[in-house]
């Protein structure tokens, strides 16, 4: 099997050869795939500084000049598509075909973001006297440093990288430990699509090593991230020192409510997307299913039946649906989830079990069903990241509304129901920053995508997404 070792992106050029090597591991087979440089601080400082160096140049450029840079990096993703789905499949474990399918979605953000730069609009504003004039305007951030996850190693950067470079900002990424070889692809087609010197950086490392230096350097205006609440608190208290710009798109536990008016064959579908994707590892993953008691026994019987016919295994092989957990925490966790159910309960409709390989370090585990779930159980008060989905029972739709929104996380949730007015109630009874409405996908690079409560900050996708990396400027003006 061909291995991918890649240096560190800094400045136009490749470099870290003499560093110690970050493995990467299949997580289906636990096969060595490749490696990156375990970098100190030392090159985060390079890349900061090539970042600053970059960014007069860049942000000067008008916003058409920019994104026809960022349009001719859309078109190299694009024709690349096969060669990138496969070495994230590799090194994250997903099937193939779902791989593909990010692809298109990280793609979808620059080719967004290359027209939306086009349409950073500021005002003119009467003055307080005849001759007085106000001018506001919006201008780019500065340097901006990036910290992504493994779940989705191609769209969590391009989510970043697209609107920061089409609002004229520079970028340094710190892609994930597990899965940075997807990153170092895209930054490999950056350059080919002439992205300049020092506007796009990639350092692999110790992340807390990263963090530290970006967020005590005063060239590093932003930071945007991608991962676990706690590790966001973290980032919030370090960037207190330089009041430094943050997005933060944090923790999950989506809940689901069903409605006896609901169209089952297509609740059924979104369900299956929305929570087995990737192996229930995404931050919207559905987390809780509250099914209305006309309808719950009829729910179990028929998810149950339709998670019996997915195929687990290596996501590289033909017809399957579900590839393996990321790291045996994971996979511990989602057996906890499962066992304190069962004492707590809970009937395993189907799976319920889990396959794990410790010499080759692969995990996998049988997409689950839980009916009969209730309040006590931890997997009904925290996000589990893997495929197991927990069926309550409820009466009243304020019910359901209560129960879904008894967490301290408000990222994403579903409903289904064909009723207009009664979707309209619950949808604006439902704390979260992110509602799919008959629909378990809601994900789209023109849509702002982002959680309230201890979800996060700020938004990405959309018009929103690149006001996340602009300053408003006020000129007042005498003549």
């Amino acid at each position: 099997m061909v291995q991918l070792h890649y240096l560190n992106y800094i400045n136009g050029e490749w470099v870290g050869d003499g560093f110690n090597k970050v493995k990467v591991v299949n997580p289906a087979t636990g096969e060595y795939i490749g490696s990156v440089p375990n970098a100190d601080e030392e090159h985060a400082k390079q890349a900061i500084e090539a970042a600053s160096q970059a960014l007069p140049e860049w942000s000067k450029k008008s916003a058409a000049d920019r994104g026809d840079v960022l349009r001719k990096y859309f078109d190299l993703i694009m024709e690349h598509e096969d060669e990138i789905a496969e070495v994230m499949t590799k090194e994250n474990g997903k099937p193939l075909k779902e791989s593909k399918g990010e692809v298109q979605y990280a793609a979808s953000f620059i080719e967004w973001y290359a027209e939306e730069g086009k349409r950073i609009y500021g005002r003119t504003v009467p003055g307080k006297r005849e001759n007085h004039r106000i001018k506001v305007m919006k201008q780019p951030v500065g340097v901006v440093a990036a910290i992504t996850p493994w779940n989705f190693p191609a769209a969590m950067i391009t989510r970043k990288l697209g609107p920061a470079l089409s609002a004229g900002c520079t970028l340094i990424v710190k892609p994930p430990e597990e899965t940075p070889l997807t990153c170092m692809k895209l930054a490999k087609l950056a350059e080919e699509a002439g992205i300049p010197k020092g506007v796009f950086n990639v350092v692999n490392g110790n992340p807390e090593k990263f963090s530290e230096t970006v967020m005590s350097d005063m060239r590093v205006r932003k930071l945007t991230f991608t991962g676990s609440t706690p590790v966001g608190k973290l980032l919030i208290k370090q960037s207190a020192e330089q009041v430094m710009k943050l997005s933060l798109e944090l923790g999950g536990h989506a809940p689901v409510i069903v409605c006896d008016d609901a169209d089952l064959d297509k609740t059924i579908e979104m369900l299956m997307a929305a929570k087995f994707r990737n192996s229930g590892q995404t931050c919207i993953a559905a987390n809780r299913v509250y099914a209305q008691s006309s309808i719950y026994d009829e729910l179990v019987r028929r998810m149950t039946a339709e998670v019996e016919k997915l195929n687990v295994g290596n996501g590289l092989e033909d017809g399957i649906d579900v590839g393996p957990l990321i790291n045996k925490e994971g996979f511990e966790k989602a057996g906890r989830h499962v066992e304190d159910a069962q004492e707590k309960g809970a009937r395993v409709t189907t799976g319920g079990e889990g396959q794990a390989d410790t010499d080759k370090g692969t995990y996998f585990y049988k997409p689950t069903i839980l009916a009969d779930a209730n309040y006590d159980m931890v997997i009904m008060n925290e996000e589990t990241f893997g495929p197991i989905l927990p069926i309550a029972k409820y009466d009243h739709d304020d019910e359901a509304v209560k129960a879904a929104n008894d967490t301290p996380f408000g990222l994403a949730a579903y409903f289904f129901t064909q009723n207009v007015s009664r979707g309209t109630r619950i949808s604006e009874g439902l704390e979260y920053g992110i509602i799919g409405w008959n629909d378990g996908i809601p994900s789209a690079a023109q849509a702002p995508f982002g959680g309230m409560k201890q979800s996060g900050l700020g938004r990405e996708g959309g018009q929103e997404g690149i006001e996340e990396y602009l300053e408003v400027k006020y000129v007042s003006l005498s003549i």
